[in-house]
């Protein structure tokens, strides 16, 4: 019988894909980020920007003077996210296409 073998070190733990920044970064952190079915966001008050991924597509939209929270999801395909905010709900189509930064 052979002898045991020494262990070999432990690899450094990587972060997950899904927490891994996605945005540009000149935006910074957002205050607010998620995701549900296939759909992540991240929100970003000083830039008025809220950030949408879906099928590998980021999309920027001007946030206006909505404090975005949270989002949900409607059933359905091709179904939109509704953002949450202090204000009501917040539809994605409501909300006007931007610049990232």
């Amino acid at each position: 019988m052979e002898p045991m073998k020494p262990m070999t070190p432990l690899e450094p733990l990587t972060s997950l894909e899904s927490t891994a920044r996605w945005w540009p970064e000149d935006l910074g952190a957002p205050t607010s980020s998620g995701g549900q079915d296939g759909v992540r966001y991240a929100f970003f008050p000083e830039k008025r920007r809220l950030l949408v991924e879906q099928d590998g597509r980021v999309t920027a939209y001007d946030s206006g003077e909505h404090q975005i929270s949270g989002v949900s999801q409607r059933s359905g395909p091709g179904s939109l996210p509704v953002f949450t905010s202090p204000s009501g709900p917040v539809e994605l189509d409501a909300l006007r296409r931007a610049e990232c930064s």
